[in-house]
């Protein structure tokens, strides 16, 4: 998922350079590109901030990072918790209320 300016909202393919933000939820089949390539992909179109989210874990993780020198992303933090931001704009992800979700759908009493 990217967010992107609202000049291009009606574009398609949206052009990644003018991307805000790009969230990334992790797949098991696809954890390797969306943890390596497509981190290179982004660090290189300039896109400012970069989530990746692992709903594989026990408990779902976020971890937020921002383009630094050299065009390489620092990890600002890797949380389970509340996530809270400033960037791109503020916003919070209740994290333990996502595990607790999914494990509701996942339990067998959930059926």
């Amino acid at each position: 998922m990217v967010v992107i300016r609202r000049r291009h909202a009606g574009r398609s393919p949206v052009p990644v350079e003018d991307a805000l933000l790009a969230v990334e939820v992790v797949a098991p089949t696809s954890n390797f590109r969306d943890m390596y390539d497509k981190t290179k992909v982004y660090a290189h179109a300039g896109v400012r901030s970069y989530w990746v989210v692992d709903p594989s874990q026990e408990r779902i993780t976020l971890t937020e990072y921002a383009l630094g020198a050299g065009r390489e992303y620092d990890q600002v933090t890797h949380t389970e918790d509340l996530f809270v931001t400033e960037q791109p704009w503020k916003v919070s992800v209740d994290l333990p209320a996502l595990t607790a979700r999914k494990n509701d759908l996942l339990s067998p009493e959930g059926e």
